[in-house]
Order: structure tokens, then sequence, then C-alpha cells
């Protein structure tokens, strides 16, 4: 039960950032042309041959991975953690250059 609950804040959490959602269609659209491949739809046709399927999965696959890597490590974390690392270079530049 806990379980549904964390996916559906989750889900709830894509909703408020746009590049989620961009991530998301785009990893969706991008995995769609790689399976079905060949397809007419009304006066578009989608022909990808071999290598745009290969590289319209990869896309999707990467896309869809940064749409959830968005939704488990939000922004300002992300920030927290770099923001963190810089002043702790900065505190310690003279050791650096030592080594």
């Amino acid at each position: 039960m806990i379980a549904i609950i964390k996916i559906m804040l989750s889900i709830k959490n894509m909703t408020n950032s746009p590049l989620t959602n961009l991530l998301l269609i785009a990893g969706t659209v991008f995995l769609a042309i790689a399976v079905i491949g060949q397809a007419r739809l009304g006066f578009a046709e989608i022909n990808p041959g071999f290598f745009g399927r290969l590289l319209a999965l990869i896309i999707g696959l990467f896309s869809l991975t940064g749409a959830v890597v968005l939704v488990l490590f939000p922004v300002e974390i992300v920030d927290l953690i770099r923001n963190y690392l810089a002043q702790q270079i900065q505190q310690n530049l003279g050791l650096i250059i030592q080594v």
C-alpha cells in the first residue's frame, strides 16, 4: 500500500515540472518510433530505417531516464549538492593545487 502511495506521489510530482513533462513525452514518442518503425499516419509517413530506430530507442531511453532522475532528485537537491561541492572546492583549493 505504501509503495502505491509513493508511486502516486511521484506521478503527481512529475506534473509539476515542465522539463520532466517534456522528457516524458519525448521519450514516449521516440520509443514509439523505435517500436513501430515503418508506419503511415494519414499523409505523414514514418520510415526511420534500422539506424534511425536504434537512435530513437537510445534517445527515448535517455529521455525517460532523465525524467525519472528529475522526479527522484528534484532540482533543489541537485543545486544544494552543487553548491556544497563548489564551497568545498573553494575551501580546499590550496590542497588540490599541491596534489
